[in-house]
């Protein structure tokens, strides 16, 4: 089978670099245009299942790929976004000045991290792993993930064997795609943060954030 992980389309606050987390944040219009074009790139990949967070910028993103496929996205609580606590709703250059040392500690060692009132790259990983361990083990067929930046990112570097301390080696942009072959119980990683599909909207890639 191929696990493929996708994170959502663009929203206002992904430009803006503001913490997301938990909010449920919608999709712009660049958004929505993304999730269509990667619906139109996946139509040529059966997909058996598509599972999604339950945050509505992930949703609609799983929902445009779905309809394609005639299948109903599945909301996955596992793969909500990482709770950012005290950080959601805050600009990047809020939390860099009001958090100084648990902001240093983000940018240096996230893994060591626990956000103040929120979640540590460790209870991301556990949860989202669960999900796939759950998934792998009952489906055959190709299944499309589509969650946020953190937990594409944590899962991509379990899957590779990687701890938390390579969360900054990964770059995972909006509605990116990163393949997975599973076979003989071992994950192999067949494409990373594909994008190509993007190119007639003629927009660079964001920040990492």
């Amino acid at each position: 089978m191929k696990l493929i992980i996708a994170r959502h389309g663009e929203t206002d606050w992904n430009v803006n670099e503001v913490f997301r987390g938990r909010l449920d944040i919608e999709l712009n219009e660049t958004g929505r245009q993304q999730a269509e074009l990667m619906a139109g790139y996946l139509s040529g990949t059966k997909l058996s299942a598509v599972y999604s967070s339950p945050l509505k910028r992930a949703l609609e993103t799983a929902r445009s790929v779905a309809a394609r496929q005639g299948l109903e996205a599945i909301t996955a609580p596992e793969l909500i976004d990482m709770d950012f606590g005290d950080w959601q709703g805050l600009a990047i250059s809020t939390v860099r000045d009001k958090y100084p040392g648990f902001f240093d500690r983000w940018l240096e060692q996230p893994h060591h991290l626990k956000v103040p009132g929120g979640e540590s790259l460790l209870d991301v990983r556990e949860r989202a792993l669960a999900l796939v361990n759950r998934v792998t083990s009952q489906d055959n067929g190709d299944v499309l993930l589509v969650s946020h930046r953190v937990v594409g990112k944590v899962l991509i570097c379990a899957l590779l064997g990687l701890d938390d301390s390579h969360f900054w080696n990964i770059k995972l942009d909006t509605c990116g795609l990163t393949t997975f072959d599973f076979e003989n119980g071992r994950f192999i990683i067949t494409g990373h943060n594909d994008t190509s599909f993007l190119r007639p909207l003629q927009k660079a890639p964001l920040a990492d954030f």
